[in-house]
Formats: structure tokens, sequence, C-alpha cells
């Protein structure tokens, strides 16, 4: 959650992507309402197999699980809690689930404990078609920004059942991904009325009583951070890995900034966000880009504007435990083969989500459609979600471009810092300044 970005995702996905996002190192469970989207637990028989799919409600969609029993035989079990207890249920009850879809900064947390087992590339059919993203660090040839926990960094795993990443690429991957995406500020150009092409704009005191951040301290700090550099303020080694000194830095620019009155409010919930900019009550804040398709949907103009120092990039993945053998473990690569096949990573991509394996996703796309979402030109006709929701009418383009432009221009990924009890207990202050 926290690149979740388009500008065009349908209007059911506010609601998901609300859910992971707000609860992104949060203790909150948004996702109750997803709930009756998860699969229960059915009666079946021997010899039908159920994967238990721990994760949170982003990609729990009753519709790929609906469409990968009736391609496979094999039924998903939907286990959706919050981030936080994704990773806590990876450390201490491992054996509760068969597959895991995560953010990539857990890792961190998890591969130490050897809970997760290698997913070997040999037994993943289009493995070597994987977004260069993820294993190089490159869009189209051209290198993007790693700082934070850069999918690259964490990718593959010295041997199967290592507990350390390796520093190049090797047969085992950590992760294979599923979705991932860059996020930005949400801007009203309609009560701005001119270019807006900074992320410094978010403390300009022309927007005084104006202006709002988002209240998850992670991913709150990281959108300071990208403010204080576009200041000329300070420029961080790694904006995902702060000193003490440097978060002492950055909380003070944002204390500074509330106490002069620049906040209109500081949001935690997806619902909020899109009420302060409906009402324009906040013309500038950080934003995702649903809740800008949701702003949108209302008839007010509402931009997910592209930033010249760039995006701050999140990414999830599928992993498998490591104690997972025999047919259960063959249907887990069943299930990540089926999902890397085109059918999900094209549902996904007309959700404004990007997909891992772009060429099969573009073989179940219809041509205007691919255009629309990946090669940022204006909709040949109108833009629909799964749902049949019109999200863009024919004419618009997406926000922030094509693939290239939007995921090239990536500063920064979503990362649990080494100091992150310090972190929090900075931002808190911030919070009751």
């Amino acid at each position: 959650m926290s690149h979740s970005t388009d500008d065009s995702l349908k209007n059911a996905l506010p609601t998901l992507e609300a859910s992971r996002r707000t609860v992104l190192k949060t203790g909150l469970m948004g996702a109750t309402g997803i709930l009756a989207t998860g699969l229960a637990p059915a009666v079946h028989s021997a010899d039908k197999i159920t994967l238990r799919y721990l994760g949170t409600a982003v990609n729990q969609d009753k519709t790929i699980a609906e469409k990968f029993e009736a391609d496979t035989g094999i039924k998903v079990q939907y286990i959706p809690v919050t981030t936080d207890d994704v990773t806590k249920r990876a450390v201490t009850a491992p054996n509760s689930f068969d597959l895991i879809d995560t953010e990539y900064f857990s890792l961190k947390k998890i591969i130490p404990t050897g809970n997760l087992k290698g997913i070997d590339v040999k037994r993943i059919k289009n493995a070597d078609k994987i977004t260069s993203l993820f294993t190089k660090g490159e869009v189209a040839g051209k290198k993007v920004g790693d700082q934070g926990t850069a999918p690259k960094k964490v990718m593959f795993l010295e041997a199967e059942k290592s507990k350390k990443f390796a520093t190049s690429p090797t047969q085992f991957m950590t992760l294979i991904p599923t979705v991932y995406n860059a996020d930005t500020l949400g801007i009203r150009p309609d009560l701005i009325k001119r270019p807006i092409t900074s992320w410094k704009e978010l403390l300009n005191p022309e927007f005084k009583g104006k202006a709002a951040i988002l209240n998850i301290p992670s991913i709150g700090i990281m959108d300071a951070a990208m403010v204080v550099e576009a200041m000329g303020i300070y420029k961080y080694p790694d904006k995902g890995n702060m000193t003490k000194k440097e978060i002492d830095l950055t909380i003070k620019t944002l204390i500074e900034a509330k106490k002069a009155g620049q906040f209109r409010s500081l949001w935690k919930d997806f619902n909020e966000s899109v009420n302060l900019m409906s009402s324009g009550e906040v013309v500038i804040q950080s934003m995702w880009s649903p809740a800008v398709t949701a702003v949108r949907t209302k008839g007010i103009a509402c931009t997910f504007q592209p930033l010249k120092e760039g995006y701050r990039a999140w990414a999830a993945g599928f992993g498998v435990p490591a104690t997972l053998s025999g047919k259960k473990l063959d249907a887990a690569y069943e299930f990540i083969n089926w999902f890397l096949d085109g059918w999900a990573g094209a549902y996904l991509n007309r959700q404004g989500y990007y997909s891992a394996v772009l060429e099969t996703a573009k073989a179940k796309m219809e041509a205007y459609e691919w255009a629309y979402w990946m090669e940022g030109k204006a909709a040949s006709q109108d833009i629909k979600s799964p749902t049949g929701q019109v999200l863009a009418k024919a004419g618009e383009k997406r926000d922030g471009g094509s693939y290239e432009d939007r995921m090239g221009g990536i500063a920064c990924w979503n990362a649990i810092m080494d100091e992150n009890t310090y972190m929090v207990q900075k931002w808190n202050e911030f919070v009751a300044a």
C-alpha cells in the first residue's frame, strides 16, 4: 500500500486500497469490509487441494480466486490480516499458511528466521520475463532510485534454505512480485491554478491551512523527506533508513510547518483524504491514486501529480513457507505460475497497478487498454475497470504517463528503518505538537 497508484482505480478498489494502506504500519484492520470477498474454508474431498493464502486484502480478490479454481481445480482460502500481522505470522506461525503475499520491506524481518524457502526460478515458467525493475533495479535499461527497500536488494537468496540475501541473481527468489506502484502528491488543479512540479510545494506557505500529510509514520516520514530534499534543506544518503539526527531534522521541519498552521489535517483514513480533497478544504496532500479516482468520480478535478524529484514506490510479492512440501508445494507453484500467465496481470493492470510480467498481461488486454494504462497514450475509447465502471473517458491520459515515465521516475521505496522505534516516537511528537 504505498504506491498504489492509479488515477484510475475502480470504485471498489478504494476500499481494498484503503484497507491495505490504512493498516500499513498501524494496528488497524481496515479490511473488515473485504472479509466477505475472502473465500471461507470449504468442505472438500481428500484430493481437492486448498491453498491458505495469507496477506492483506489488496490482492485477495474473489474474482482471482474463482478464476484460478475454474482453471486448475485448486481452491484458494484467503486469510486477510494487516500488513504488520502478515509479518508477525511469517515470523511466529509459518505453518499457518501455504502462500504469503507480503511487501518487500518486510523481508528484512522474515528472511533471517529461515521461515521462507527460496522460490526455484527453474520451476517458474516466466521467471526470465519478470520486470527488470525487480531483478536489476532498471526500467528500459535505466537505473531507478533504490533508497529504502528496493526489491533488487532483497530479491534473491544465496540458496533455497538460506537466511541471507544474495548480492546478485541466483536460482532462488525470495518473493515473486505480484503488484507494485509509485506514489506522489494529489492536487486540486482548479483551486491551485498554476503548475505544481515539486514536492516542496507541500510546505509552501501559499497553501497554509490547505495542505495535508498522511499520518502513517513509515510512509509519512518518507514523504516529508522528499519535501526536505526538494526544499534544499538536506540530502539524505538513504531516506528509507535515516539516522536519529536525520529523523530529528525531518520531524523538526514538520513541527515548524505545523505550528505555522500549514496543515489542515494529518489523515490516516482513505475516506478522510477523499473528503478533504472533495470539499476543497485541502488543495495539496499526500495521496493514493485510488483516492484521486474517488474524487474524480464525483466530477471534481483532482490530479495525481508527477513531480520532478520522483515517486515513492512500493511492491508486494508471493513467498512460500520453508516447511511446504509435496502436493501443497506443487499447488503453490501452480498458483504463482498461473498468476504470471497474463490473466491476473491484465486484471490488476486495469485497476491501475502494475504486474510482474508485462508481456503476458499485454496479451490479455485490448490494444487500446494497453496504450492507455502502459504507454501513457490518450484513450481511444472509454477505459473501464474489470467491473465495467468507466475510469477514464475517451481522449483522457493516465496521470504520470507511461510505465517507463512513472516507474522510471522512482526516487525511493517503502522501508522499515533500523531506527523505526525512535522514528515512530518522534513522529508522535509531530502529531502532538
